[in-house]
């Protein structure tokens, strides 16, 4: 999946990729949509590879 702009930008070394959206998307979308455990989030970047994080849930 690629999000917004991302195929515009040209990545250098040292720069940081950070993922996720603005607090409150999830609650503004109609159904609301949250993160649940075992979902899978990723971030490809040609030529390095993917970096894949399964969200566990709240440690509550």
């Amino acid at each position: 999946m690629v999000c917004g702009g991302s195929q515009t930008i040209t990545i250098q070394p040292g720069d940081i990729i950070s993922t996720g959206t603005p607090p409150g998307v999830g609650m503004g979308k109609k159904p609301q949509v949250w993160l649940k455990p075992g979902d899978i989030t990723e971030a490809t970047v040609e030529g390095i590879g993917t970096l894949r994080n399964t969200f566990v849930g709240d440690r509550h």
